[in-house]
């Protein structure tokens, strides 16, 4: 496989600062990057606000970033549908602020692509679907404004609850950030055929693996590329099916940082022998 378009999460490498992050990318061999914004009240750079600069001018290119919020609480995954992006709306207020404060981070950055998990999208006979639509609005109409895209990482809803939901916000700048491996973790479907039904909506993809749970309501395992159930050359084959070129960021949120550089390592040379 050729490796033009592959890159690297940054926090699934646990950098503090952007020196880090370009050592560990050149041991790597890869040029991409999808950097964490570095919310000062959430995941700061040792660089503070100099970060952007800094990230500039680093060997490596940046392909979007990505905003995390503070509380939310991934622990199982009751925990994190009760606290995740936007679904709760007592935090609603605070956490626009924080997007409104990315945006600028994106603008320093010199891209025009910001990624983060929506929160679990209300079903189509939820009394809260508006409120989180018109939400999801406000977010799409303060980042049109400045030609940024948005991209709702899947995994915490079904495909076809995700279609319908961005087919009826209908905007222009609102798009997937694919993650294959979170709809076995969160237990949401068939990721070949999630592709193919959001393939238009794809900006974005991190490249991760796992295995479904054993047990319902529990989490998935996270496992190392090419390890778990996703298929991973049968999804990169879909997504070229879908018409998809663009970057592909491998992410890993388990173990050390020794041994999530070694996992990330090991996904770059299995992608290299790969022939899709």
């Amino acid at each position: 496989m050729n490796l033009g378009m592959v890159g690297v999460c940054s926090w699934s490498l646990q950098v503090k600062n952007i020196s880090e992050l370009n050592g560990f990318t050149n041991k790597l061999g890869i040029q991409n990057v999808q950097i964490a914004c570095g919310d000062p009240h959430h995941a700061s750079w040792d660089e503070g606000d100099d970060m952007p600069i800094k990230a500039k001018n680093a060997s490596f290119k940046l392909t979007g970033a990505m905003l995390g919020f503070p509380g939310e609480d991934y622990t199982t995954p009751q925990t994190i549908e009760k606290t995740g992006g936007f679904g709760d709306p007592a935090t609603r207020p605070e956490r626009l602020e924080r997007f409104k404060w990315s945006l600028q981070r994106v603008q320093d950055l010199g891209v025009n692509d910001i990624m983060f998990h929506a929160g679990f999208i209300p079903t189509m006979n939820d009394a809260g679907r508006k409120s989180f639509l018109q939400t999801l609005e406000t977010v799409s109409t303060l980042a049109n404004n400045i030609g940024v895209n948005v991209s709702f990482e899947t995994g915490q809803e079904s495909s076809e609850l995700l279609f319908t939901t961005l087919k009826e916000l209908d905007r222009s700048n609102l798009f997937v950030n694919f993650d294959p491996a979170n709809m076995l973790l969160y237990d949401q479907g068939n990721s070949i055929e999630a592709v193919e039904m959001l393939g238009k909506y794809i900006r974005s993809v991190h490249l991760k693996d796992a295995k479904r749970p054993k047990i319902k309501g529990q989490w998935g395992e996270e496992v190392m590329l090419g390890k778990g159930e996703v298929n991973i050359p049968l999804f990169l084959k879909t997504l070229k099916k879908v018409g998809y070129s663009g970057p592909m960021s491998i992410e890993r949120e388990v173990g050390s940082q020794q041994d999530r550089f070694n996992d990330i390592l090991h996904a770059v040379e299995y992608l290299r022998e790969l022939d899709v």
